[in-house]
């Protein structure tokens, strides 16, 4: 079955969906982005997503490329058509179409919305949650509005590359303080020796992740300790337990840092837990 890409008011079969390349977000990565889960085919945790992207388009001077009811109906009707039980949905905002000049188009141009889904295979998801996976740790080298979720992704893929080479499946930025900030694609945490889960405060440093906030309600909702702190890779290397938060991933156990075992090498119980729990306390819609 041919997948269809929603573009600018249009369906379209993928191999021929395309964007004018005077489009900023071509241009400059003059746009904004959003990934949600797709379980059991409806959208997760959805409003929140929502909710960032409107910041996130409020924090650049973008505007909503229609209404959200639109959009949510957008959002399902290009579920509905790729036949996504379980995958994601992506979705791309970007300031629109004008000639290549750095300041914002004046008069001001229409934003251009891409909408995709694909389906992803859970019982590979399920399997690499099972044996846990590797990270590295790489100076950070982003800009500091991190908390946009810009299109803006070149050191993220750097990253990601370089994780890959190394044989690893993700990156942690580290701060010149000598902090983790994030990942390339993910939140980072760790459960201390004492079962004290932690990540770092979304104030600054990282981006204020979806899976990332409904998993705090997880935590106050089964009554475990948690605090929002920085930590140091070290301190990473020497936790029980660690694990990343991304809309896709879920909770992903992290057993191996720099090379480093972390804990026994194997996923441990409280990200188990944490994963098991997860979809309990997420929106479906």
């Amino acid at each position: 079955m041919a997948r269809i890409a929603y573009v600018n008011g249009r369906y379209l079969d993928l191999r021929e969906a395309s964007v004018n390349i005077e489009d900023r977000g071509y241009q400059f990565s003059d746009g904004i982005y959003e990934v949600c889960e797709i379980r059991d085919g409806a959208l997760v945790d959805w409003p929140r997503h929502r909710a960032r992207l409107k910041r996130s388009l409020g924090e650049v001077r973008i505007a909503m490329p229609m209404g959200e009811a639109a959009l949510t109906a957008v959002l399902h009707e290009v579920m509905r058509r790729n036949r996504v039980h379980y995958g994601l949905i992506y979705l791309q905002v970007t300031r629109g179409v004008a000639h290549r000049e750095h300041s914002f188009p004046s008069p001001s141009v229409k934003p251009s919305l891409v909408v995709t889904a694909k389906n992803l295979s859970f019982a590979k998801n399920e399997a690499q949650a099972a044996h846990g996976i590797a990270v590295i740790t790489l100076p950070e080298n982003r800009w500091p509005r991190v908390d946009i979720k810009s299109v803006a992704l070149l050191p993220n893929v750097l990253a990601k590359q370089q994780a890959k080479e190394q044989g690893a499946y993700e990156a942690w930025f580290v701060d010149r303080d000598g902090f983790v900030t994030e990942g390339s694609s993910s939140n980072a945490w760790i459960v201390t020796k004492s079962g004290t889960i932690v990540t770092r405060s979304a104030d600054s440093g990282i981006l204020p992740g979806i899976t990332r906030a409904v998993l705090q309600e997880v935590l106050a909702a089964l009554q475990m300790r948690f605090e929002e702190r920085p930590f140091t890779p070290q301190e990473a290397e020497e936790a029980a337990e660690a694990f990343v938060t991304a809309a896709t991933q879920i909770v992903m156990p992290v057993v191996k840092i720099d090379g480093k075992p972390i804990g026994n090498g194997v996923p441990g119980p409280i990200a188990a837990k944490l994963r098991s729990h997860f979809h309990g306390f997420s929106t479906f819609s």
